[in-house]
């Protein structure tokens, strides 16, 4: 935990209570161990409960963000227990097999659809009515390079990430002054996810670890100034 934040300037604030999906591995991990080590509480699911021993303060469990019933009753219990998030971060998604777009399985299209577009939706719509009453929180959907440009082989990723800038810069216009939806670029990291599209030479791409002492910062910094905006991490 101490080597991600180690030497990292965080902003000094409050603790905010982060909802993260997708924390079991790649960016999603690194993010949930990054956060903690910044002193900020994690409540944090992925399909296979994360593996993190972080103390009383967090709390990790399986939820399948593609069941609305899921999504809704573990909403329910955080919401019940811990009061809105400050920070609302969907990170869980999807890749498909690499393959041209007549050649997809129809079921690793719909898989990748249900995750990527309808699991953010299903997280949205469970947790940001509690934030709305409140009239605070940021929500931070992770987009990709391919929702703002495309490549061969993954045209069902790239159209779940267009969909992700393009449901969240919408959500921005319908939010109350002082809240923001930002759709977030992380950047080209060596994930499972890029291997599975770039094989071995993902390896020359910066480890989930690495990415976080930058993105960690930057995310925890993010406010209503940034509502809407398409950033990246820097």
């Amino acid at each position: 935990m101490g080597t991600i934040g180690a030497g990292i300037q965080f902003p000094s604030k409050s603790v905010k209570t982060i909802v993260l999906t997708g924390a079991s591995r790649g960016l999603g991990r690194a993010m949930a161990l990054g956060f903690a080590a910044a002193g900020h509480k994690v409540l944090g699911c992925a399909r296979n409960k994360p593996d993190l021993k972080l103390g009383p303060l967090h709390h990790f469990q399986s939820v399948d963000v593609s069941s609305a019933k899921a999504v809704q009753t573990w909403a329910a219990r955080l919401l019940g227990a811990y009061g809105p998030p400050d920070l609302l971060v969907n990170n869980a998604a999807l890749i498909n097999k690499n393959a041209p777009l007549w050649q997809v399985n129809p079921e690793d299209f719909s898989n990748v659809v249900d995750v990527n577009i309808k699991g953010m939706f299903h997280v949205i719509h469970s947790f940001l009515p509690a934030m709305v009453a409140a009239k605070r929180g940021v929500i931070v959907n992770f987009s990709s390079g391919w929702g703002r440009s495309v490549d061969a082989k993954v045209a069902p990723y790239c159209a779940t990430k267009f969909a992700v800038e393009g449901l969240t810069r919408a959500l921005a216009l319908e939010l109350p002054r002082g809240m923001a939806a930002i759709p977030l670029n992380p950047g080209v990291i060596d994930t499972d996810m890029l291997r599975s599209c770039f094989g071995g030479s993902s390896k020359s791409y910066e480890a989930p670890e690495l990415w976080a002492k930058r993105a960690v910062p930057f995310i925890l910094s993010l406010g209503p100034k940034h509502n809407g905006q398409s950033l990246s991490v820097p």
